[in-house]
């Protein structure tokens, strides 16, 4: 994690944090470290989510591109997993997406994506952040002519919507779907996108108004979405988050199905298909205990990544293995995107279910979910820096999985997108966790002063 893009690119509260001004400057540099890189005149898509900041960033970023000599193509309000799609079908350089995902809408953030539709290397990233924060080389200033064009990509969209249909082999007729779209970017597309696959839909939080962006909705706030299964008999709910790189379901009882579930009933689908390339699945260490207990049962073998959809790519990359995920909803199917695609990842559990003519209750009942408390510490940089290195936090957290043994474990580490230190202790018995957890905590929390 660098000083200026964490885990998931730049993010901060905008316009004090995340300002105008670093913009632009990321703007600039960014054109410059990937006109290098290209040998030409680059050409970069910019999309956005629906936060009230989002067309001021989008603004800077457009100054600052421009202003460098690169070309800018405006894709509009689209999800992320379109940019990364986008970049590729319209074969420009890069790709920038303004969004902060799934935090409150005071916040944004900037990801920056390379001509393949990855998320840019660790390596161009320092580029860009030594120009930056370090001024180690001056952008150019073209004048007249050499100055960057900007265009609008009118059918961005929908050609998005066209590519995520294309993946399903099979109408959804008959199917019943309730989508909570987190007045985000999901909002403009997943409608359509359900509808053109057959399913019949139930729209909620789908009306953005620049503020109420991942307000009580989407992937982190599941309780109206469980209401709305229930109360209209649908057979399943989709939850995205803010830019719909998530997607979370809950069964026709109302009950959450997290991303490793989802993932479980990938796994399990595709061995008995015979297509789970390398019999593997990338996942993170926050994983469910039980996902890895259903792994070894079924016979799919696992590669434990750190937190972070980025580095589940690298570990797929690096096995040419072609699904991964986090519990948390990024779903990576490597045979058809470059990034955690929540629209697609829904699209592929109806298609799943509609094969198998099952509910998803019964499909996700092939992993059993271990308990798991997560207790979340505050702490600014200094004390993030200082649990790094402080030797008897390391012992508090052995002595802890010690008392668990083979049925649990735990897990502690900073977080690369907030200012928390994350507790999570998991095992068979709710009730010794939330103990170990919350003493766990307490006596981190003492040590971070």
């Amino acid at each position: 994690m660098g000083r200026l893009f964490g885990t998931d690119g730049a993010r901060g509260v905008a316009n004090t944090e995340l300002t105008c001004e670093t913009a632009i400057q990321i703007g600039r540099a960014a054109a410059m470290v990937l006109a290098e890189a290209s040998h030409h005149k680059p050409l970069i898509l910019i999309g956005k989510d629906t936060r009230v900041s989002s067309d001021m960033l989008e603004a800077a970023m457009v100054a600052g591109l421009t202003s460098v000599g690169a070309d800018v193509q405006l894709l509009g309000v689209v999800a992320t997993p379109a940019v990364a799609y986008l970049v590729r079908k319209y074969k420009a350089d890069a790709g920038v997406m303004i969004s902060a995902s799934h935090n409150p809408c005071e916040y944004n953030g900037i990801k920056l994506f390379n001509g393949e539709g990855f998320k840019l290397s660790d390596s161009l990233e320092e580029q860009i952040e030594a120009i930056v924060l370090d001024g180690a080389e001056q952008p150019p200033r073209p004048i007249g002519g050499d100055i960057g064009h900007v265009s609008t990509a009118k059918s961005a969209a929908e050609d998005y919507i066209r590519f995520v249909a294309s993946t399903i082999d099979q109408s959804l007729f008959g199917m019943k779907v309730a989508l909570d779209c987190a007045n985000g970017s999901a909002s403009y597309t997943a409608k359509k996108l359900f509808t053109t696959l057959g399913a019949d839909v139930i729209m909620i939080h789908d009306q953005p108004d620049g503020v109420n962006i991942n307000d009580k909705c989407g992937s982190t706030h599941m309780e109206s979405l469980m209401e709305t299964v229930k109360r209209f008999h649908c057979h399943l709910g989709l939850a995205f988050d803010g830019d719909a790189d998530r997607c979370l379901a809950v069964d026709e009882k109302g009950e959450l199905v997290d991303g490793d579930k989802i993932m479980a009933v990938f796994a399990d689908q595709f061995m008995q298909e015979g297509t789970l390339k390398n019999d593997t699945v990338v996942v993170t260490v926050m994983s469910n205990l039980g996902f890895f207990r259903f792994c070894e049962e079924k016979g799919v073998k696992t590669v434990a990544a750190k937190v972070g959809d980025r580095y589940v790519l690298e570990q797929m990359l690096a096995g040419g293995h072609r699904l991964g995920g986090e519990q948390s909803g990024h779903i990576i199917f490597l045979d058809h995107n470059t990034t955690g695609d929540g629209q697609l990842t829904g699209a592929q559990l109806l298609n799943v279910l509609k094969k198998r003519g099952e509910s998803l209750s019964k499909t996700a009942s092939v992993m059993e979910r271990y308990p798991q408390v997560m207790v979340n510490l505050r702490a600014d940089s200094e004390q993030k820096k200082q649990f790094e290195t402080d030797q008897k936090i390391r012992i508090l957290v052995e002595e802890a999985e010690q008392k668990l043994g083979r049925d649990g474990r735990v897990l502690v580490r900073v977080s690369g997108t907030e200012p928390l230190v994350r507790v999570m202790v998991e095992g068979k018995d709710f009730d010794t966790i939330n103990t170990l957890a919350v003493q766990l905590a307490k006596d981190i929390e003492a040590r971070l002063v």
